[in-house]
């Protein structure tokens, strides 16, 4: 397998309409792109990719509906089962007949628990097939398996141009004193409507950018809310650097704002009986300014009233540690290399 390119196929299943999708397409990505890897996403929704990566079809990874995957168009060296979506059954059967069992990974979501670095990697026997997966754990700590980052990643950012960005959405020059803020965050938070008139209320100059959200813009106070169309992946990372402030949700966009290094705040995906606030504190407790953070994101997350003045007046506060944050997860092996790494080391 050395001496030539590995044939990987990703599996996804898109729960939530861009994170999942998003999430694969990165990893995709970066394996076809950075490591030379022949790369088949299979997905059974495709629709989300044509908003995140619109010119998908033209890039090196093989994009195939989920439906199709049969052993007829060949088991790949590396299988990748995103988000513990389970294979096709004739799929797996067919990864039995090869002379040597591919690399089976089960790809996990993000989190910042303790408990990470001890079971990533572990594996997993089939019950009755002679196979192994292993649990693939993305992390922010030694013996997890990283956070996606692309290696070109400060070369674009230290190329953009952010008054060309907002000229390029006629958005007026930045006043000395306006805080631009970008808003990406569930439709059903009941914190919302209260920040915006906090917003509103605000003695400084305010404008929200809201990529996707198909309202129209409007002024209300010193609040200037302002919709921007859904942007692509590498359009949002410009959206981010072109902020002050972020709010993001769910996976993908949470670890884009920690590489953007600015101030951010993140509302994480709800689960059944409040499973999602554990991890939520487990990221506070790791990052170098969660104690700052955490009453502003207990409250946007649904636990208490959201006071904007007193998280405005931390945000100078903030520029330093989340620098500092950035620096620290740069400083190692992102996901990608890491999963290539893994996988090298097993199909010698």
């Amino acid at each position: 397998m050395t001496n030539q390119p590995t044939h990987c196929d990703i599996f996804c299943v898109v729960v939530d309409n861009y994170g999942d999708a998003g999430v694969c397409w990165r990893l995709a990505n970066q394996l076809a792109g950075e490591h030379g890897w022949r790369v088949r996403l299979w997905i059974d929704d495709p629709a989300p990719l044509r908003l995140l990566a619109p010119d998908h079809a033209s890039g090196p990874v093989e994009v195939q509906p989920w439906p199709q995957a049969r052993p007829g168009n060949g088991c790949a060296d590396v299988v990748i089962e995103a988000f513990a979506c389970e294979l096709p059954a004739p799929y797996v059967e067919a990864m039995t007949q090869r002379p040597q069992p591919p690399v089976w990974l089960n790809l996990e979501y993000l989190s910042a628990e303790s408990w990470v670095a001890g079971c990533h990697g572990l594996p997993s026997p089939h019950p009755r097939l002679p196979l192994r997966k292993h649990f693939f754990f993305p992390g922010f700590g030694p013996g997890t398996g990283g956070l996606l980052r692309e290696r070109d990643y400060d070369e674009k950012r230290a190329r953009f141009d952010a008054a060309a960005f907002r000229a390029e959405f006629d958005l007026p020059p930045k006043a000395v004193d306006e805080l631009t803020i970008s808003l990406f965050s569930y439709p059903d938070n009941t914190a919302l409507p209260g920040l915006l008139a906090s917003w509103a209320a605000s003695p400084t100059p305010i404008r929200v950018l809201r990529p996707g959200s198909g309202e129209a813009a409007r002024t209300t106070g010193n609040l200037s809310l302002y919709p921007l169309p859904f942007l692509p992946q590498v359009r949002y990372d410009e959206l981010l650097w072109a902020c002050d402030l972020n709010f993001v949700r769910g996976e993908d966009s949470f670890v884009r704002a920690q590489w953007a290094a600015k101030p951010f705040v993140w509302q994480i995906y709800p689960q059944a009986e409040d499973a999602h606030r554990v991890k939520l504190d487990a990221f506070l407790a790791l990052h170098p300014a969660g104690e700052q953070l955490c009453p502003f994101w207990h409250a946007w997350n649904g636990v208490g009233e959201t006071d904007w003045p007193a998280f405005a007046k931390s945000l100078p506060g903030l520029v330093a540690p989340m620098r500092q944050w950035a620096d620290t997860l740069a400083a190692r092996r992102d996901l990608a290399a890491e999963l290539v790494h893994f996988c090298r080391e097993r199909l010698k």
